[in-house]
């Protein structure tokens, strides 16, 4: 079975609920086809999201993996993870012994580690500070009061919900633009206008709500870390809206962008 067929033959299956509830009925019926013991393929087969509102396993015999004899699945959220002992991992239904143990416990994605690297901004604001309810960017690769500083595949770009070498080479190659066109302009400082940021905010935001995904308990919305503000932290215009987007604000001199001597800049209060 490929998870991916669903994406391939619906367009709307993550705005339109009908069609989303389609494509889940289709994938639980193929994982039940494909997992023998009733339990497991049920633990396999959520009902609790939409499909695609948390990432599918795409898989290449994922799902028969669980048929084999040396493989079993437990829900930790039903019986949680007490400990880890010397033998293995005891949780609420028991102790299992293990030989080794994969830590997989979700990461802060997209602010987590911009935010551990304590970068601060104008009269030392920090990145945290400024997004405490939230990022605001302009193009998910630079935010007002931060000058000279530039994201890849930052918040409220495609970053994580496109193929990331793609969006890695188009968020690099609109950078060193602007950079190019600074030097050849006689500039040393670049930065996001505020209106340019709220414009892009609002942008983001509209297309996240007309979404199902802001719906769903996912790391996309910060929910696998307690406290975080809970928004899409990814873009969902697609990448080729995104690229063509990006294109017209270099046509148009990197409209958006305070683009100045710092010395003027400062003098200013830029």
């Amino acid at each position: 079975m490929d998870s991916t067929s669903g994406l391939e033959t619906y367009s709307d299956f993550l705005v339109n609920k009908e069609a989303n509830d389609t494509i889940a009925d289709f994938m639980r019926r193929r994982i039940k086809e494909l997992v023998r013991d009733p339990a497991t393929a049920d633990l396999l087969a959520p009902t609790d999201h939409p499909f695609f509102t948390k990432r599918p396993p795409l898989e290449t015999d994922y799902y028969v993996t669980f048929n084999r004899d040396n493989v079993e699945l437990h829900d930790v959220r039903t019986h949680p993870i007490e400990e880890i002992t010397e033998r293995g991992v005891k949780t609420a239904e028991g102790e299992f012994p293990v030989d080794a143990i994969v830590f997989a416990t979700g990461f802060d994605t997209m602010t987590g580690t911009l935010f551990k690297m304590g970068i601060k901004g104008r009269n030392g604001v920090t990145l945290e500070h400024k997004w405490a309810d939230g990022p605001r960017t302009y193009l998910g690769l630079t935010t007002h009061g931060f000058p000279n500083m530039f994201m890849i595949t930052g918040p409220q770009s495609p970053s994580v919900l496109s193929n990331m070498p793609v969006a890695i080479e188009q968020n690099s190659d609109f950078i060193a633009g602007v950079i190019e066109h600074s030097r050849a302009a006689g500039v040393d400082y670049v930065e996001a206008t505020r209106e340019a940021e709220d414009d892009w905010v609002s942008h983001h935001n509209e297309l996240a709500e007309a979404t199902l995904l802001p719906g769903t308990n996912s790391w996309w919305v910060g929910a696998n870390i307690p406290g975080k503000v809970r928004t899409l932290y990814p873009y969902v215009g697609g990448v080729g809206t995104f690229r063509h987007r990006c294109q017209e604000v270099a046509d148009k001199g990197y409209e958006g962008f305070n683009l100045a001597q710092r010395s003027t800049a400062v003098a200013s209060g830029q």
